[in-house]
């Protein structure tokens, strides 16, 4: 009789990791290897900046009226669609009536009042194709489409009304670019300063000094 040996899994390694492609990032979580997409530099910089730049003055209330609550990456799982169930924007933005307490788990079952996508090559298409229509027919009033390498923010408003049997749309609100201050609904309270999200120009821009 031969006995069989139980060979326990390999645990991941760091040259796991490093063996990834280049789009995927990967971490070790309670020994499992954890792949997820590697986003830009430039992408990750002007998301973080975009939840500062949002969140001090609506969340916080800090140099602003508050009233909001501004998550990154939160998991949307909105019971509209299970074809689009979860789904996780960039950064997501609740009012305080719409959302009095955070939920206990890691999924959010309210529909959020904002989103914001920031661009890249590998998303673009399919944050424009398929996200941006659920995001309406979900009910999200407000969403902005951030594209860090042309340094633009597209601003759209739903509208879709909630008792009409009519495909859900969005109005484009405005599209801003350049390094002035602009207003931009639904935080249009407060003044947002691109050039503070774009960051310094880089040499040869007309701006640049």
């Amino acid at each position: 009789m031969v006995a069989l040996l139980n060979t326990p899994p390999r645990r991941p390694t760091y040259a796991d990791i490093e063996a990834l492609p280049e789009h995927l990032n990967g971490e070790i979580i309670a020994g499992e290897l954890v792949v997820s997409p590697r986003p830009r530099p430039r992408h990750a910089r002007v998301s973080s900046k975009l939840t500062m730049l949002i969140g001090t003055p609506f969340d916080t209330g800090l140099g602003g009226p508050g009233g909001w609550v501004i998550l990154d990456e939160p998991e949307l799982s909105l019971g509209v669609d299970r074809d689009y169930d979860p789904l996780i924007p960039d950064l997501a933005g609740w009012r305080i009536e719409t959302m009095p307490t955070l939920p206990t788990t890691a999924q959010f079952k309210t529909c959020p009042d904002w989103v914001c996508e920031v661009l890249s090559q590998s998303t673009a298409r399919r944050d424009r194709m398929l996200k941006l229509p659920f995001y309406a027919r979900a009910g999200v009033a407000h969403c902005w489409l951030v594209d860090p390498e042309q340094e633009t923010l597209e601003v759209f408003e739903n509208l879709t009304k909630s008792d009409s049997n009519a495909a859900a749309q969005w109005k484009l609100v405005g599209v801003f670019g350049g390094r002035e201050a602009i207003a931009a609904p639904p935080f249009d309270a407060v003044p947002l300063d691109l050039a503070l999200l774009w960051g310094p120009a880089e040499p040869g821009e007309p701006d640049a000094t």
